[in-house]
């Protein structure tokens, strides 16, 4: 799971599902490119395992990931291509590829490129742009989403409040987590962007919705996967 202490606040991945599949074909050579979202390293090797397994006759698995909101851990293998002509290239397409105007932080992304051999050597500098076209190319496709970590606040009222309390509080553009109705009162949950000013006017926001009787605690922090605008 994403570290609840990165240094970053969101990030950029693929939306939940399954695998994001894609084929090019160069001078003869199948190029079959992977995505996967992945949040450790065992799924990122088992994606590479899994795929050995399925194209067994093919000759090169070439693989490249990036993991961690803060994107520090980041892999690639040539699985047999001349060095440096396949995983570094791969790497490169997930690390620079802008999810927005000038800005790169894809991660919790893993590729991996299938190649079957078509006959026509394509030179160190054509195997190059052959993988990193193979996954820029998928990515341009695949489905993206922001994952934002958000923190999780609450405040306990009236069960007779709430559920007016928490409609205002939706209309007004908070998202709201599972609200519990046990006990004397109801515990309303905010989830507002993980830093101090965001906090700070959702404080604000509810005091003066509830009339001043209504104040936020904090409590952990989430992980959720956001659209992207």
């Amino acid at each position: 799971m994403p570290d609840q202490e990165s240094r970053t606040g969101s990030y950029t991945t693929l939306a939940g599902g399954p695998d994001f599949r894609h084929e090019l074909e160069i001078k003869r050579s199948r190029f079959i490119t992977v995505l996967r979202r992945t949040d450790n390293e065992e799924s990122a090797r088992d994606l590479v395992a899994g795929l050995r397994r399925e194209f067994h006759d093919a000759r090169h698995h070439c693989s490249a990931f990036i993991l961690g909101p803060d994107r520090e851990i980041q892999r690639s293998s040539d699985d047999g291509e001349p060095s440096g002509t396949a995983g570094v290239p791969m790497l490169e397409a997930l690390a620079k590829r802008e999810t927005t105007p000038g800005a790169a932080d894809l991660s919790d992304v893993s590729a991996v490129v299938v190649r079957y051999f078509g006959g026509v050597l394509l030179g160190a500098g054509g195997l190059v742009r052959a993988y990193s076209e193979s996954v820029s190319s998928a990515l341009s496709l695949a489905p993206l989403v922001r994952r934002s970590r958000l923190r999780i606040c609450s405040t306990h009222v009236p069960h007779t409040a709430a559920g007016r309390l928490e409609n205002d509080l939706r209309t007004a553009g908070f998202v709201m987590g599972e609200t519990s109705y046990a006990g004397q009162h109801a515990v309303l949950r905010v989830a507002v962007p993980d830093d101090t000013k965001a906090v700070a006017t959702a404080s604000e926001r509810l005091l003066s919705l509830s009339g001043g009787t209504a104040t936020l605690a904090r409590e952990g922090t989430e992980w959720v996967d956001v659209p992207l605008p």
